[in-house]
């Protein structure tokens, strides 16, 4: 059902590879919502994925770009701003990636090399992101940002791997640089914990099966879906939600909140 929540607004999101990902379903439900957007995502990323379908379905122009690039950002927006006539009222950063978990290096046998790509391209990647509007002065007044992150920056979730601390560090950049981007600029920016999903991402870390499960047996409501997600990611692109900013915003299905389920203890029970 669509209400129209983002009519006549403009954007930017990172990180669609197929239909599985959160980006996708954003970026539908953009489409759905009356809002407007480039697609973008790394060369390497876009040759595996499926975006050209996402682009057509949505009326959308793609243009590659390495996040970790600050000369591919700046280029981004002003094509972005170019190509969607005017200022954007959105972003949303959808992109994470562990070569140690690709490795399969544990935690504590990390190669830092590896350690410090992924923290790049998982975290430093949104303050590059944020730095390149904020120079460009290519948001809009009540603009929104948003970066997708995951409980395992408050919790120890041991397959998790850096992945953690790459997210503990996104977090803490929507924190500093939103109170910067909302003094001057009036922009929101926020990060959505979400539940751990099968995305093509999510399914690289190991026992994640086992883990979605789990927690699909600890949330009140289960898990929320991709989809459930690109609806409360709208909501905050949206001008309902004006005041909210520099937040970690669970969306997990109580997960976040629940010290043990029924059934849970049922099952330890047998």
């Amino acid at each position: 059902m669509s209400y129209n929540l983002l009519k006549g607004k403009r954007g930017i999101i990172f990180g669609a590879l197929d239909e599985n990902s959160i980006a996708w379903k954003t970026a539908e439900r953009v489409h759905e919502e009356g809002g407007s957007f480039v697609l973008t995502n790394a060369p390497i990323a876009m040759r595996m994925g499926q975006i050209n379908e996402l682009a057509k379905k949505t009326g959308s122009q793609i243009i590659p770009a390495d996040a970790t690039s600050e000369e591919d950002l700046a280029l981004l927006v002003e094509k972005a701003t170019e190509i969607l006539g005017g200022k954007l009222d959105f972003v949303l950063h959808s992109i994470g990636m562990s070569v140690n978990v690709r490795k399969g290096r544990p935690y504590t046998d990390e190669k830092y090399d590896f350690t410090v790509k992924g923290w790049d391209v998982s975290a430093l990647s949104f303050h590059k992101v944020m730095q390149a509007l904020y120079k460009a002065g290519a948001m809009n007044e009540w603009g929104s940002i948003v970066a997708l992150t995951y409980m395992a920056a408050q919790r120890t979730f041991p397959d998790y791997n850096d992945m953690a601390d790459n997210k503990a560090y996104l977090e803490s950049v929507a924190r500093s640089f939103g109170y910067f981007f909302g003094k001057e600029k009036n922009v929101r920016v926020n990060t959505i914990s979400q539940s751990p999903t099968p995305t093509t991402a999510g399914q690289g870390v190991k026992g994640f099966d086992g883990f979605i499960n789990y927690a699909e047996k600890m949330s009140p409501l289960g898990n929320a879906t991709a989809q459930d997600c690109a609806g409360y990611t709208i909501t905050l692109f949206s001008d309902l939600t004006k005041k909210v900013t520099m937040q970690n915003l669970f969306h997990d299905g109580g997960f976040s909140n629940t010290g043990v389920s029924q059934e849970v203890i049922e099952y330890f029970n047998k």
